[in-house]
C-alpha cells in the first residue's frame, strides 16, 4: 500500500548498485520519501543512474550527497563502509539516520561509528535480498518484498529513529 505521506524527506544513496537502485526504485513506488539523491564511485555509474531516473539529483560526492538528507543509506562494500563513514560523518544533518546494507554488523559498527557524529542515528541493517546480478540496471521495486531486513541497532539507539527506520523497510515490502 502506497504512503500518503513521504516518511523521509531526504534519502541519500551512498552507492547505487543492485541494493541501491532497488532500494531508490521501491522507496519513490511506495512515495517513501519526497526526494532520492544519489552518488556512486565511478563516473560512469553516476551517468546511468542519471539515465535510468531513479534519483532525483545524481551528484559527485559523497558529503554532496547527505547534505540535508533525513536518511543515509550506505550501499558500498562492507570494507569501505569506515572510509564513507569518515567522509560523510562532518556533513550529516542532525537527527539523520544512518544506516547500511552490509551482509556482517560487527565490522561495519566498529568501522563506522567512531565517524558519525553525536545526535545522528546509526541504525545498521542488513536487507537478505539480492540476485545474481550487479550494478544501476539491475535493481527493481520489489526486491524487498517477502524479504527479511535485520536491523542491528547499537546499544544506547535512539528507539524512534530504529521504528521509523522499520517502517521504511516494511513500506518497501520486507519483514
Amino acid at each position: 500500500m502506497k504512503q500518503s505521506a513521504p516518511l523521509f524527506n531526504r534519502l541519500a544513496l551512498i552507492g547505487a548498485g543492485l541494493i541501491g537502485s532497488s532500494i531508490a526504485r521501491a522507496a519513490r513506488a511506495q512515495n517513501a520519501v519526497r526526494e532520492i539523491v544519489a552518488t556512486a564511485q565511478s563516473a560512469a555509474t553516476r551517468r546511468r543512474v542519471a539515465e535510468l531516473g531513479f534519483a532525483d539529483q545524481v551528484v559527485e560526492g559523497n558529503a554532496a550527497a547527505v547534505a540535508g538528507a533525513d536518511l543515509v543509506i550506505v550501499c558500498v562494500p562492507v570494507g569501505v563502509c569506515g572510509t564513507v563513514a569518515a567522509e560523510i560523518g562532518p556533513h550529516l544533518s542532525p537527527g539523520a539516520i544512518v544506516s547500511d546494507v552490509g551482509s556482517v554488523k560487527g565490522a561495519v559498527v566498529r568501522e563506522m561509528a567512531p565517524h558519525l557524529p553525536g545526535g545522528v542515528h546509526f541504525v545498521p541493517a542488513h536487507p537478505v535480498a539480492g540476485t545474481e546480478h550487479s550494478g544501476p540496471d539491475a535493481g527493481f521495486a520489489t526486491l524487498f518484498v517477502g524479504r527479511w531486513c535485520i536491523l542491528t541497532p547499537p546499544e544506547g539507539a535512539d528507539l524512534a529513529a530504529v521504528e521509523k527506520l522499520a517502517a521504511f523497510w516494511t513500506l518497501l515490502g520486507a519483514n
